[in-house]
């Protein structure tokens, strides 16, 4: 066979592998891009270049993949939900404590579902696997909670950062995706946990846009809280001395 009928099928070949490893490459973005969503953007923006912010994605999955997180019982999710209300009730005439509480309560539940409580930045990676829509929710409540430890964030700050965690902890609080609810139907996905109680007064926050940067495509709480009943009188007249 002629020498350059031998350097042909070698350039052929190197081409059909160089091709292989391109479409695997896609490939692979496109997962990490469908899995984790606005967070690959954020990641590749934070990171030096797409390879390296990659990188960082798989080391998040395998990092989850090495953890044990396991639903709530349903009686956790009943506890953990009217602990919030009393949280949300509390923070018109209290919204630093009110903030705190929500936070401490966020981690509580985390804790339990078996996430590693170490530092924060490692929590987010790993929620950003599981609720990749709400962890950017998680990080600007943290900023506005540190804010906050200095007396720097205002009501508004505060109002902000609950609602961002609350979006997380509702996030948190569902069932898996084929779990049982308690009429035995099928939790759907990306559906709220259902409130056990009389929904809650709920005179300061609302389920309005908040603040100038995007709480994300999906609204923050699955239940607006305009539906709920109308504001007590005594919350009312509170608010009025102000």
């Amino acid at each position: 066979m002629a020498t350059w009928l031998w350097i042909v099928i070698v350039i052929v070949v190197v081409l059909i592998v160089l091709a292989a490893a391109m479409a695997a490459r896609r490939r692979r973005t496109m997962a990490l891009r469908e899995r984790f969503g606005p967070e690959y953007d954020r990641t590749v923006g934070a990171r030096e270049g797409q390879r390296a912010a990659e990188a960082d994605l798989r080391g998040r999955e395998r990092e989850r993949a090495r953890l044990d997180i396991k639903p709530l019982s349903e009686a956790a999710r009943v506890r953990y939900t009217e602990e919030w209300q009393v949280i949300q009730q509390s923070f018109v005439d209290q919204p630093e404590e009110a903030t705190t509480a929500g936070y401490d309560l966020v981690n509580r539940v985390m804790e339990e579902r078996g996430y590693p409580m170490r530092d924060f930045e490692a929590r987010a990676d790993l929620v950003s696997v599981d609720h990749p829509d709400v962890v950017e929710n998680y990080r600007v409540a943290h900023g506005i909670h540190e804010r906050a430890r200095q007396h720097q964030a205002s009501t508004e700050d505060l109002r902000e950062a609950l609602l961002r965690y609350r979006s997380l902890f509702e996030e948190l609080l569902r069932a898996d995706d084929h779990a049982a609810a308690p009429n035995g139907q099928a939790v759907p996905s990306g559906q709220a946990v259902p409130e056990p109680r009389q929904p809650v007064s709920d005179p300061t926050l609302s389920d309005r846009p908040v603040g100038d940067r995007p709480v994300g495509d999906r609204p923050v709480s699955e239940q607006p809280l305009n539906e709920r009943p109308a504001r007590s009188q005594q919350a009312t007249d509170v608010e009025e001395q102000r």
